[in-house]
This record gives structure tokens, sequence and C-alpha cells, in this order.
């Protein structure tokens, strides 16, 4: 009866914090350096929420390691609520690198609790403007002709969506070109407009201003068709490389055991601010389509690419350090 009593206890005290929720600020830890798009989102998203929960949301940088710095400590907090990650689909990709080397920082299947994917956001490849070559498979051919330079790719760390996107480039062409891994988008970025990199790519809304401003090139777009605000820049299934399709998205995961009524409060209020008007206008702007979707949802998208990216990540030996 004593352990019975114990359970009940344990059950009304967490409804209860549930209810109650949020009692403090709330963490919201970004993987990688702030300036690019899942900061960009998360400050967005977190100043919508803070006006609607009555709790400051503090939006940490926390780079290193593919994502899986700031992703660790996540998975390590408390289960209440007040700490959560917002991620993109590097998420899966550095997960699925340090699995297959036996050097995981967490589980992906067990030490999160999925929230709610914010935005979808396509994914792009991109050069420097002195690369003279107009899509991908141009890049591909003068990679093959010019013996004289050594390519470099640059990635937003090891086991991330470019580093993953290059490796099966390579194998696919034959083509030899050397890794940069960087901390974030942003000074990936920086490396491309001022030409110490040849080629890049990131989710769109981290480049999309510098594209139209003509200080980098977009070559390719991972989605599965052309997107709306680069609609002569053709997918990369288009060019031959259907390996390098994939969805890009932000999203939003807390630790696991979390309270479900907890995360379905996250879940009602993430919605509600992607959704609102201004926040919706300036998320379209970067290149970023409002979602809000349910965590089952969301479970759904990690679980498929999961299952997408192994295969590929363990043939090319992909590290993620």
């Amino acid at each position: 009866m004593r352990a019975v009593a114990t359970l009940v206890l344990a059950a009304w005290t967490l409804a209860a914090s549930a209810q109650q929720f949020p009692t403090k600020p709330i963490r919201m830890i970004v993987p990688f350096p702030a300036g690019g798009t899942t900061d960009i989102v998360a400050r967005l998203v977190g100043a919508r929420m803070q006006e609607a929960m009555g709790q400051p949301v503090l939006i940490e940088n926390k780079g290193g390691a593919g994502g899986q710095i700031g992703a660790a400590e996540v998975a390590k907090a408390a289960p209440d609520g007040h700490t959560l990650l917002m991620h993109n689909i590097t998420f899966p990709m550095a997960s699925v690198a340090a699995q297959v080397q036996n050097r995981p920082m967490y589980n992906i299947d067990g030490d999160f609790a999925g929230v709610s994917i914010a935005v979808f956001v396509p994914l792009v490849i991109t050069a420097s403007t002195q690369v003279p070559a107009n899509d991908l498979r141009q890049f591909v051919e003068l990679v093959k002709r010019d013996k004289a330079t050594k390519y470099t790719y640059g990635s937003t760390g090891p086991g991330s969506f470019m580093h993953v996107m290059g490796e099966a480039l390579s194998k696919q062409t034959g083509i030899e070109m050397t890794h940069v891994p960087f901390k974030g988008a942003a000074p990936l970025k920086q490396e491309l407009i001022t030409a110490r990199l040849h080629l890049g790519g990131d989710q769109l809304s981290s480049s999309l201003a510098d594209i139209k401003a003509g200080k980098i090139k977009a070559l390719a777009t991972n989605a599965s068709k052309r997107i709306g605000d680069l609609p002569d820049v053709p997918t990369v299934r288009e060019q031959g490389f259907p390996i390098l399709e994939a969805d890009g998205w932000n999203g939003v995961f807390a630790p696991a055991k979390t309270p479900r009524a907890v995360i379905d409060r996250l879940q009602k209020e993430i919605a509600a601010a992607v959704q609102q008007p201004e926040t919706a206008k300036r998320l379209r702007e970067i290149g970023a389509e409002p979602i809000g979707s349910s965590p089952a949802e969301q479970d759904a998208i990690l679980k498929r690419q999961v299952e997408q990216f192994r295969p590929v990540i363990k043939e090319m030996r992909i590290e993620n350090n």
C-alpha cells in the first residue's frame, strides 16, 4: 500500500507541476553559434513564447561536435520543460555518425521528447562567386578538370548536413575535396563570401539574403522540388544527385520523461508563435515555412531521417569529431 501511495503522490506532484508550468525562465539551447538559421528561428519563437508564457525564454548558443555538445546538455537536464533544444537536420546526421563510431554523447532514440517542428527550411548548396560554375553539375565537372586547385567544402561541423552531402557527392562523382568544418553557418558563409572556401551549404534562411545580393551562389537545392525563393536553381535530383535530397527543418526537443502536459503546452505555444502574423512574415522573409507540428509528426520525421542517413553515413565512414 505504501508503494502505491508513493506512486500516486509522485503522479499527483508531476501533474500539479505541469499545470503550474513554467515556474522559472526557460532555457532554449541552440547547439550552434549565433547568426545561423537555427539561432534566428529560436530567437523569433522564443520571443513570442515569452510573451505568452509569462517567463523569460533565454537563448543559449552552445556549439561544437556537430551540435552534439548542446544536445547532450539538454539530454541530461531535468525533465520539467525548463530546458529545451532547438535543433535541425544535423541532429539525426551527427547522432547517427556518433552511433556508428560507438562514441555517442546521448541516445537520440531515448534521451529526448519531441515537442514540435517549428519550421521547414529548404537546404541549399552554395559556392563562392569566384567559382566558375553556375550549378552543382558544372561544379563537379570543374573539379574534375582543374587538377591544379585543391577544392574545399565547408560544413557546420563534423557529421552535419553539409559534411554528409560533401562526402556523398565525392563518393558518387569521384571528385576530391577537403572538408573544412566550422562551428556554425555564420562563419562558414563568411568564408564563402571572402572566397577562402569553394563550396558550402546550410539551411536557406542563413544564405538567402547573401544569395540575392550576389555575395554567394546557389548551385542546387536539396528539396524534392524547386523552391519559390530561388525558382531558377535546380534541385539536386534534377542534376543527377538524388542521394543528396533531404528536407530541412528546425524543431524543439525536451529531455525524455518530460510530462505530457508540459509537452502539450510547449507545442501549443510554439505553434501559436510561428503562426503569429508578424513572426510568420519574418520567418517567410528568411525562407522558412511556419509549421508548429505535433510531437508525433516530429517523431516521424526524425525516425525517417535517421533511417535515411544511417546507411549513407555507415558506408562512407563519416565521423563527427
